[in-house]
Parts: C-alpha cells; structure tokens; sequence
C-alpha cells in the first residue's frame, strides 16, 4: 500500500462543532479521520490523517511528505490565504488541495489560495467528500 498523509491546518480539529452552517455539523474531526483511513485501505492506500493549530509544525509535515516523496491530501485551513511558508513547503510535495466549504463563496479574502497554483488537484465545496474526492485522485494518479 502507497502512504499517503491527510494534513489538516488550523481550525480543522473543530469540525462537528465549529459553524455547522459551513462546514457541517453531522462528522466530527476523529470520524472524518477513521473514515479516511479505511476508505484509503480500500483503494490500496495507507492513510494517515494529522491535524494541527502550528504553522510550523504542518511545514514540518510536509517536509517529511517531500523527503519521503509522499503524496499529501492537503486542507491548510486559513493558512491557503496567507502563508507562502506553507505554499512553499507543499511546492515540494505532490498535493491536492481541498477546502469543505465553498471559499469562492463566502468572504473575498478566502477566494485567493497561495497553494493553487502548484496544486496536482484542489477540491471546493463538497464537504467532508472532498477529501474522498482527493484520495480517489491520488490513488488514479499513482
């Protein structure tokens, strides 16, 4: 099986609870996480799903996907707006780029990401799906 790492920015870990209206409110971080696992295996890939509030830390994280040529299945929260340290961090990977919510439809400022550019994929808007949407676009793309 193929390693592939699901990493979550900040924020992600509040899923269930944080604004349901956007992002829902029927799957919590921890199911998401058991659901990307085992829908991984059945594509033959070994998924494995982090989360953190540390800028630094998910740059670390990618520099560990780049070293180890591994794929990323990346939500980097608030930080696709802003933070060309993780833009740059995931240049070095191969990434899809997914978002739960609809950015283009919601405050200006989330419609620009510093990550698309360099992105294999990105996918908005369809919830919690879209990182199945993702892993089926890493396993296609092996």
């Amino acid at each position: 099986m193929r390693k592939v790492l699901v990493l979550n920015g900040p924020n992600i870990g509040r899923l269930g609870t944080r604004q349901p209206e956007i992002y829902g409110g029927g799957v919590t971080y921890e199911a998401l996480a058991e659901h990307l696992v085992e829908t991984g295996q059945g594509m033959d890939l070994d998924v494995e799903v982090r989360q953190t509030e540390l800028e630094g830390q998910l740059i670390e994280w990618l520099h560990e996907a780049a070293d180890g040529e591994i794929p990323v299945v990346l939500n980097a929260g608030a930080w696709t707006h802003y933070s060309y340290a993780v833009a740059d961090a995931a240049a070095l990977t191969t990434y899809v780029e997914v978002h739960i919510s609809n950015v283009h439809a919601r405050e200006e400022f989330r419609s620009k990401s510093v990550l698309s550019a360099k992105a294999a994929g990105i996918i908005v808007g369809c919830g919690v799906g879209g990182y199945d949407l993702a892993l089926a676009h890493v396993a296609a793309s092996l």
